[in-house]
């Protein structure tokens, strides 16, 4: 009995390894573990708890390491790399123009301000970094994106004390920006994106987001007019301003198309890059969420109360893990879901091999 205990709690202990390593060696080591044990010994002890604990640790991160050099990892890399280049170029364009172009329903005295050289460095970068990835030149792409994550460290980060708010909000941005730094810095063939994308796909991933930005400045520019006393009649859905409904629609609905053609140009691609893809990206979304629902309180705490509140340290680490978090439980998740698959493909595989009638 004694020996039937110690056995169940040494094969708890290696199911720490993964599970391939486990089908070659677990009766192995399990013999030898067992071999060393004293007599009447009922648990492992401390010293075998910690060698396997840590053993079977290092051997899953191996694992996974080499799950990340899948040619299916690389190739999502490529296109979410072009794909988030595109999406921020479309962002610092249209920041750019918010500022050039007069809004009519802004009061007089209240216009935009003037651009800086900051705004059109983002938005030449951003260009650059679209451009060195069509053309072919990833290392050019990924250091012109790496250039912004360092430049967001330069100019934002030294804000989190005195304007906690801005940087909180630019956490998003600033999340897109390392994805597509780190998925153009994974080594990929000349102009992947282009032969994984095609013609169709790639104007869809193109001009999207231009369609978009250019239907959110001409309601900016045809919004109607402020005025001080009356009012005007105007219809809003967020930040769409139209005179009627009708046109308010119109602008909605040209929105919603744009957007669809980006997802679905994602959607038709391959399912093991598509849900890489996913993974990918669904960082961003997971601390948006995180930004938009657990700290909204503090947001409107921080409004009101007309001083800083500082965030405390679990709300930072709240931050700063949710995004790793969420990426390595999306590629776990994603792994598992293709080893099921794998499995259900070998055996219907086997059945169809076995003669008929045994």
């Amino acid at each position: 009995m004694r020996s039937d205990d110690l056995e169940r709690r040494y094969r708890r202990l290696l199911a720490v390894y993964p599970w391939q390593h486990r089908r070659v060696y677990e009766d192995e080591m399990l013999a030898v573990l067992l071999a060393g044990a004293r007599p009447g010994q009922r648990r492992p002890g401390a010293a075998d708890v910690r060698n396997l604990v840590g053993a079977g640790l290092r051997a899953r991160l191996r694992v996974g390491a080499r799950g990340f050099t899948e040619p299916s990892w690389a190739d999502a890399a490529t296109v979410t790399g072009l794909l988030v280049g595109v999406v921020l170029l479309a962002l610092a364009g249209k920041a750019l123009l918010d500022q050039l172009v007069l809004a009519p329903k802004m009061p007089p005295g209240f216009g935009s301000s003037s651009p800086d050289l900051v705004d059109w460095l983002r938005v030449a970068g951003w260009a650059g970094v679209c451009a060195a990835v069509l053309v072919g030149w990833r290392w050019v792409a990924a250091g012109l994106a790496w250039a912004g994550v360092l430049g967001w460290g330069a100019l934002v980060a030294p804000q989190t004390s005195d304007n906690p708010t801005y940087v909180v909000d630019t956490l998003p941005q600033f999340a897109l920006t390392v994805v597509a730094a780190a998925a153009l810095t994974v080594p990929a063939p000349r102009r992947r994106a282009i032969t994984l994308l095609g013609v169709r796909r790639l104007l869809a991933l193109l001009l999207a987001p231009a369609a978009i930005v250019a239907l959110l400045v001409t309601n900016r520019v045809t919004s109607p007019a402020f005025v001080f006393v009356g009012g005007a009649s105007y219809q809003v859905f967020y930040d769409i301003e139209a005179s009627s409904e009708l046109v308010l629609w119109l602008y909605v609905a040209g929105l919603a198309a744009a957007a669809s053609a980006m997802v679905i140009a994602v959607a038709t691609l391959t399912p093991e890059v598509r849900r890489r893809i996913v993974v990918m990206l669904l960082p961003v979304a997971a601390l948006a969420l995180v930004i938009d629902s657990a700290l909204a309180g503090w947001v409107t705490s921080t409004m009101n109360m007309g001083h800083t509140i500082p965030l405390v340290p679990a709300q930072w680490a709240m931050l700063v893990l949710v995004a790793p978090v969420t990426f390595l439980a999306g590629a776990l998740l994603v792994r598992r879901r293709e080893e099921t698959l794998r499995m259900v493909a070998l055996g219907r595989n086997a059945d169809r091999e076995q003669p008929t009638g045994q």
